[in-house]
């Protein structure tokens, strides 16, 4: 039990700037005093509205006492809040529920789910309201484990129906990972709200499942409600995860029309989508429109224009925001390196390390130093890349990215002794397994070794590991069209994609280019199998379906899920010196690549 609140209120009460002679509160009814109660914005005001209900007789009365409650936690004065709580002879369920989502606000769903379980022991009932915010409690802490358990009390409770517990059901298991069950619950409600749809789509969004998360939009929109700014928010990031750029322009319609655009925190979802659908300029349209930008879109535009290859503009945009007093997080820094990576600055790459602590208090952490190994990768400083990577100490799910950047780097710098190294850390911490046998593999080709090539495949055969299929997709008229290497029978118009793609080849080959070693073979690389051919992967699929389906300037944007082999990246720059083709852009996407080609007209045959 804490000490008695009343003792704290002995000065409030013999305080002459508190007295009725300078500040007269003549508060004789519990609605007079609840209004003062609800005005009370500062803990002044508070503490001189409790010291009248003590003079006024109303200590021990529930109702008043429970406004009392509010105001501390309101204040953020959580302890003052408990403190009176404690000392109620009859505290009721809206006591209970309040000091619980006190704890929760301040950041301590764990005290608040302790004071559940102690409600049990209390004759006290909880209603929908309190099993809303246990389960709430259990979202912020991510604890499936007593969330399920609350579910099972919300089912003896009879509030399975409930929309406000269904809803904080649904928010719950999505954020704990499990969209399976938030999809039950989902199911289960015979009438929804607003909440329940955005708790849904953005469940799926969370969870690398943008494509639902946009059919369930798409079925929201058949409804006569209005979609709200977070619903909009989580439909944003989910075009942002699958570079659906078409679907992220009609969102941006949708912001728009219903009167949002002009909030921050829509504004820095679009900055990101653009941003990672490879179009920069329009997230600096969306940037430049946000009076006070925070760290967040300022980092959403950072990264962008480091993937983009816009070096400048990150630097440019760092100073900026550092001084505007905006200080960056650790996401910023990523950025930043990322730009100093991609354009061989090194020396300022290091020099931003080092000065990730010393000058803004952000702790380094695996990802920065995964940046760091890239950039001095690239730059064929790979013994110092490895002393870095050897010498962080960190869990095989932080290490994965790491240890993967350098097997990447070493196999492309011809190191193979590195390469091994790397694939063989992965292999034992069950990381990237199967692209780190492929790389093994294509290293010790590129070395010559051939018998260690085939002992590692045979290796891979005896272990079970296959390696995940390339696959490709693009997006036209808001629909996507998926494409697998090899896979010409599922290809949309196959038979004309691969008479297109040889007829294309023999142009290239006019112009000196030799596909894998003689055209379309059969070849060892490291982002298809030994089985499928160069000429029929899928990137190049997508690619020749996009060319023959989109009319004349039209920007054909075609996405990987792992990344290009050196022979299709050699052929795509090449087809982008046909007709007059402007621009190609390669750029990171999730753990692939996403490929636009911009064009002033379409040079060949467009077959509809």
């Amino acid at each position: 039990m804490n000490k008695p609140l009343n003792r704290n209120l002995h000065l409030a009460l013999a305080s002459p700037f508190l007295s009725c002679q300078n500040q007269p509160l003549f508060l004789h009814s519990k609605t007079q005093i609840v209004e003062q109660l609800q005005d009370s914005k500062d803990p002044l005001s508070l503490t001189s509205t409790h010291t009248n209900v003590q003079k006024l007789g109303f200590s021990n009365d529930t109702f008043i006492t429970n406004h009392l409650i509010n105001g501390y936690i309101r204040l953020k004065k959580i302890q003052d809040a408990h403190q009176l709580f404690d000392e109620m002879p009859e505290p009721n369920v809206v006591s209970w529920t309040s000091l619980m989502a006190g704890f929760i606000g301040t950041g301590k769903p764990k005290t608040a789910l302790w004071l559940f379980g102690y409600m049990a022991w209390s004759p006290v009932v909880p209603n929908a309201f309190t099993l809303a915010t246990v389960v709430n409690a259990c979202s912020v802490s991510a604890d499936l484990k007593i969330g399920r358990k609350v579910h099972a009390q919300v089912e003896i409770f009879g509030f399975q129906s409930n929309l406000v517990v269904c809803s904080s059901l649904i928010d719950m298991y999505g954020k704990s990972n499990d969209v399976d069950e938030a999809k039950r619950v989902f199911d289960s409600m015979g009438e929804r709200n607003i909440v329940s749809w955005t708790s849904m789509i953005t469940a799926y969004a969370q969870n690398a499942m943008g494509h639902h998360a946009l059919e369930l939009f798409r079925e929201f929109n058949s409804l006569s409600i209005r979609p709200n700014h977070f619903m909009l928010c989580s439909v944003i990031n989910a075009c942002a995860s699958l570079g659906r750029l078409v679907t992220g322009k009609v969102t941006h319609g949708a912001v728009i029309r219903n009167g949002h655009n002009s909030n921050d925190v829509v504004a820095t979802a679009l900055v990101d989508m653009y941003a990672k659908c490879g179009c920069l300029d329009y997230s600096n349209v969306v940037f430049n429109k946000i009076k006070n930008p925070s760290v967040i879109p300022y980092t959403s535009m950072i990264v962008g224009a480091a993937k983009y290859g816009r070096v400048k503009l990150s630097f440019k945009l760092f100073q900026e925001m550092t001084e505007r007093g905006i200080s960056p997080n650790d996401v910023t820094f990523i950025g930043v390196l990322h730009a100093c990576s991609h354009s061989g600055l090194v020396d300022e790459g290091l020099e931003y390390l080092n000065s990730m602590y010393h000058k803004y208090g952000v702790v380094p952490n695996t990802k920065h130093y995964t940046c760091v190994v890239d950039m001095l990768g690239r730059i064929g400083r790979l013994d110092e890349a490895y002393r870095i990577a050897k010498s962080i100490h960190v869990k095989p799910d932080e290490g994965a990215l790491l240890w993967g950047t350098l097997l990447s780097t070493s196999r492309l710098q011809g190191r193979v002794d590195i390469a091994v190294e790397a694939s063989k850390w992965l292999i034992e911490s069950n990381q990237q397994v199967a692209a780190a046998y492929v790389a093994m593999s294509n290293a010790y080709a590129v070395a010559g070794r051939w018998e260690n090539v085939h002992g590692t495949r045979s290796e891979m055969k005896r272990n079970g590991v296959s390696k995940e299929p390339g696959c490709s997709w693009v997006e036209i008229k808001d629909y996507t069209y998926v494409f697998y290497a090899g896979d010409v029978d599922s290809c949309p118009r196959g038979g004309e994609v691969v008479s297109f793609l040889r007829e294309l080849e023999g142009r290239m080959k006019e112009r000196g280019y030799v596909g894998g070693s003689n055209g379309l073979v059969f070849v060892d690389v490291e982002e298809e199998t030994k089985e499928e051919m160069v000429g029929l992967h899928s990137e190049r699929l997508a690619l020749g379906f996009g060319l023959l389906s989109v009319p004349k300037g039209v920007t054909i944007r075609v996405m990987k899920n792992l990344r290009m082999c050196r022979d299709c990246h050699e052929a795509f720059k090449l087809i982008r010196t046909f007709g007059n083709i402007l621009e190609m852009v390669i750029l990171p996407f999730a753990s692939g690549v996403l490929i636009q080609l911009n064009s002033a007209h379409n040079p060949f045959t467009t077959r509809t």
